[in-house]
């Protein structure tokens, strides 16, 4: 069964699905973003807030969090934690 990765506004993720957690503050995400768009694989979960990390998934899907990076990952390991893994 598949875990849950909480990426902020009540939004999840499947943690088997993701490949990358990335800053969003650099202009190749900035472009690689807007290839997503346009090709209809993003997925909008910042709720109108700043993005702050890009998360891509294993099907080529792009979301979009209002979450930093850095918390992203430590509610990973936080859940991986309590989880024995």
């Amino acid at each position: 069964m598949s875990g849950l990765l909480n990426i902020g506004f009540g939004n999840v993720v499947a943690e088997e699905k993701v490949v990358a957690v990335i800053n969003s503050d650099s202009a190749p995400m900035r472009r690689y973003r807007e290839e997503a768009r346009q090709s209809g694989s993003l997925v909008d979960a910042t709720q109108g807030r700043k993005t702050r990390s890009v998360i891509v998934t294993a099907s080529g899907h792009v979301v979009l969090s209002a979450i930093a990076v850095e918390t992203i990952s430590q509610r990973w390991k936080e859940k991986d934690a309590s989880a024995g893994g």
